[in-house]
Parts: C-alpha cells; sequence; structure tokens
C-alpha cells in the first residue's frame, strides 16, 4: 500500500475492503436485476461459475483502481478526477472479464446484459461510496493529534512542504512550540503557536489535548530538549518521533538537507538487506522485461518507423539515441533510448532537459509523454546495467557537478539506476541542481526502504503515469 501513518494504511486498506466487498454484492444483485425485472429467460449461473466470475471481476477492478492511485491517502486530484479513475478501472475489469468468461464459460448460459449491468452498477456504488467517504468521512477512523517542538528553522520544513490540507490528511496538527535555541527569523510564520513549558505543564498539556504523537524539530538539541519529560510521554503511549522521521513517514522522501550523521549512524542505512531480492534480481527483471517486450513490441516498431520517415532527408539521423549515464556503485554504461530530440540537439554540449524544450520533436514529444521512448532500455535490463525499479541514471557530467553540490548524492548509485522509479512518482521533472535535490529526497527514501512491496507499488503506479500521460 503507500507509504503513511499507521491509521492512513488502515483506513486504506479498509476502504479497499469495503469496495471489494461492495463490488461482490453488486455483481448479485445485478443477477436479480437482470432475473425479475428484464424477464431474461437464461439457466441460473451454477454457484461455483457464479462466484469465481464476481470474484476474478472483483479483484481485476481492486487491482486497476490500485494501479491509477484510488487507494493513495494523499492522492491530489478532484472529484471529477476520481470518477475518471473509477471509469478506467471498471473499463479494465469488464474488458478482461468479458476475454476470460467467453473463454472459461461457454458451456453457461449467461445473459448478456450481465456484465455490461454489472460494470455500470459498480461505477455508480464506487462513486457513491467514494462521495461519503471523502466528503463525510464516513469511515471514522479519526486523526492523530501532534505537537512539534520547535518553530524555527527546521520546524519550517513541515510549513513549506505541507501547506495543502491534503499533505495533513492522516493528522491533525495543534500547532509549535517555540523553545530556547529556535531560529524565529527563519521559522515558522503563519501557523499556531502554542506557548507552553516542556516540564510537567506539557505533561498535563498532551494529556488535556489528547495528542497522540510528539514531534520533535527544534534547532538546538542539547541544553533545551527534556529528555525526562519525553521519556515519560513515551512511556503514556505518545509517540515521540524526529522530524526528519516524520517527514520521511509522510511525505515519502528523505529531507537531505537537514540530516545529520547520528540520525543516519542509528537508522537503517541506504544498503539493501533483503538477500533475497538481491539474488532474484536480474531473474525477476528479465521475466519482466520479457512480458513488457511481448506488449510493446508492436508500438516500438510504429514509433521506430515514424521517427526514420520523420528525419529520413536529415544526414546522420537515429532513431535510436545512446548516452553514457551512471550506473551501480558509479559504473558508466549507455542508455538505450528511441531519439525525441533533434540530430543536433547537443551540438554546444550537455544541457538539462526543460520543459517544453525547443529540442524536442513532434514525435518525441508525444513518446515521452507517454514514456515510449523508455522502452529500449529494456535492452539495458537485459545486460543487466539497469531494473525496472530504481532511480533514474544520470549523465556523468551532471553527476560531478551535483556530488560537489549536493550532500549524500553519491548513495543513490548504491542501487541499479531504473526504468521507473520513487523520484519519477512523486516528483517527475527535473531540469536543474534544485530539482536534482528534491529527486534526490525521493530516491534516497527508496534506496532507504527499497523492497519487493515497495517495486510492485512503483510498478502498480506507474500504470497510472502512462495511462493519464503524466511525468515524461
Amino acid at each position: 500500500m503507500s507509504f503513511g501513518s499507521k491509521k492512513e494504511i488502515r483506513r486504506s486498506n479498509i476502504l479497499m475492503a469495503l469496495e471489494a466487498l461492495m463490488i461482490g454484492y453488486v455483481g448479485y444483485l445485478a443477477s436479480l436485476l437482470i432475473k425479475h425485472y428484464l424477464n431474461e429467460s437464461y439457466n441460473i449461473i451454477p454457484t461455483i461459475d457464479f462466484f469465481v466470475q464476481i470474484g476474478f471481476f472483483t479483484i481485476l477492478v481492486v487491482v486497476s483502481a490500485l494501479s491509477v492511485g484510488l487507494y493513495e491517502s494523499k492522492l491530489r486530484e478532484t472529484f471529477r478526477g476520481i470518477i475518471r479513475r473509477i471509469f478506467v478501472s471498471v473499463a479494465i475489469g469488464y474488458f478482461v472479464t468479458a476475454v476470460i468468461s467467453s473463454s472459461l464459460f461457454q458451456s453457461t448460459e449467461i445473459s448478456e446484459y450481465y456484465l455490461p449491468i454489472y460494470a455500470g452498477l459498480t461505477i455508480v456504488a464506487m462513486v457513491f461510496l467514494r462521495y461519503f467517504v471523502n466528503r463525510l468521512g464516513i469511515l471514522g477512523l479519526g486523526q492523530a493529534k501532534i505537537i512539534v517542538i520547535g518553530a524555527g528553522e527546521r520546524a519550517s520544513i513541515i510549513e513549506k512542504r505541507m501547506r495543502r490540507e491534503v499533505d495533513r490528511f492522516g493528522f491533525e496538527l495543534v500547532g509549535f512550540i517555540p523553545i530556547p535555541g529556535d531560529n524565529r527569523e527563519e521559522g515558522i510564520q503563519n501557523e499556531k503557536l502554542i506557548h507552553v513549558r516542556i516540564d510537567e505543564n506539557f505533561r498535563n498539556f498532551i494529556t488535556d489535548n489528547d495528542i497522540d504523537e510528539v514531534i520533535i524539530a527544534c534547532d538546538q538539541r542539547r541544553g533545551t530538549l527534556p529528555v525526562e519529560i519525553l521519556f515519560d510521554c513515551r512511556l503514556r503511549g505518545v509517540e515521540v518521533t524526529d522530524l526528519l522521521d516524520f517527514m520521511e513517514r509522510e511525505t515519502g522522501q528523505i529531507v537531505v538537507n537537514l540530516m545529520y550523521p547520528s540520525w543516519v549512524i542509528y537508522s537503517n542505512g541506504f544498503n539493501s538487506q533483503n538477500y533475497l531480492r538481491d539474488a532474484l534480481d536480474y531473474t525477476v527483471n528479465c521475466i519482466l522485461a520479457t512480458i513488457v517486450l511481448l506488449m510493446t513490441w508492436p508500438f516500438m516498431l510504429i514509433t521506430a518507423l515514424i521517427i526514420f520517415f520523420e528525419d529520413i532527408k536529415v544526414k546522420g539521423a537515429s532513431v535510436f539515441y545512446k548516452q553514457e549515464r551512471v550506473g551501480l556503485n558509479g559504473r558508466l554504461f549507455k542508455i538505450i533510448k528511441f531519439r525525441s530530440m533533434r540530430p543536433d540537439a547537443e551540438k554546444d554540449g550537455a544541457k538539462w532537459a526543460t520543459t517544453n524544450d525547443s529540442r524536442v520533436t513532434k514525435t518525441g514529444a508525444f513518446i515521452r509523454k507517454y514514456r515510449i521512448d523508455e522502452l529500449p532500455q529494456l535492452l539495458n535490463v537485459y545486460r543487466g546495467e539497469m531494473s525496472f525499479i530504481g532511480p533514474r541514471p544520470e549523465r556523468p557530467q551532471f553527476v560531478e557537478q551535483l556530488i560537489r553540490e549536493i550532500p549524500y548524492y553519491n548513495q543513490r548509485h548504491n542501487v541499479k539506476p531504473g526504468l521507473a522509479g520513487w523520484a519519477q512518482l512523486n516528483y517527475p521533472y527535473g531540469a536543474s541542481v534544485e530539482d536534482s535535490m528534491e529527486k534526490l529526497k525521493f530516491d534516497l527514501y527508496y534506496v532507504k526502504h527499497q523492497s519487493v512491496m515497495l517495486d510492485i507499488l512503483i510498478l502498480i503506479r506507474t500504470v497510472e503515469v502512462v495511462l493519464f500521460g503524466k511525468g515524461r
């Protein structure tokens, strides 16, 4: 599921289970509707086949909903956008079920109206459920109430990075407590400040306001933090969390510019401890590459022909584009892509790609939008130079600069680069050192938390990027 607090994860799991039960029940209602109101004279579906078909459709719709981000607690989308994603999820379930049913249920007389009515009722039911869940909060899981100790420069990262209501969906921020040593000039500007001493009064404040979690975000720790009071809060069941851990949990990124050595030492580091995953890495990636190749080779062929005929008169033009990139442990390799820029795009040297880059061709703009230009990198996967999931590989000219200017940048090379990555899902465009800093925060989160489940989540959410043309 998605990153976030335990309450957010529980909310998403309950919503998924609730929708699955609802979709299954709608399948039963659809059969009753056809039998009693449409006067359809067909044999009742055998019990086993009936439940198999409903279960199959339910699983497909739920997985499709997961793939388009409908179970993400921080989905930044209007209600109209949510309805559009519901339509996509049900449509995928409908067409796949229709194909499977024609093969598995040939001997069973099922009304031709059953599946269309089932799909239509599912859309209506999901839209109504989402309306009540999103607008009225009927799940009743409540929000964790948090208080932040500190109102200086470090604490201001919450104000700057979590301004929207959706960013604070899983918790209620009661306020910030200024303490001695805080840099107030660069600190909290528009948030609520709570002036309470961190002593016995603070213990009473925690109790009186039902605080669930205390975030430590002060600029100066030495001599300012009352360890005994915080220890007592922890014994009472109140979570005490460092700012870096809080931001990592809530935003899915590591705030590199606020990192300090002791936090790195006491964390689980940036090297994978999943030995089974590492052992099967190449095999799994080759299997996935083969599946994708079998599904996409017609699109790759058409793309190659279009690029060829678009620049047939340009001397030296090539369908493919090869470029040196930095891979695992800093090793260099040649990445392969469909060419999306003019052949003379870098006649003046290496440049950052930008939004609406004038060097991009008409075909290039389309294939970039839907990630078709990345498909030739399947060859890099077969060569073992790349994985399906991992940080996007950068050019060595830029890496040298970024290592000098951005702390911990080289840690992203602890894993193989990938076709899709956590940073691409959360920060889709990077065209400067500042953008690279932002993407590094997500890349380090992936390096620190890499697992099979996180890889599956990224793969599924990448479908959303392709379906809705997000990213580059």
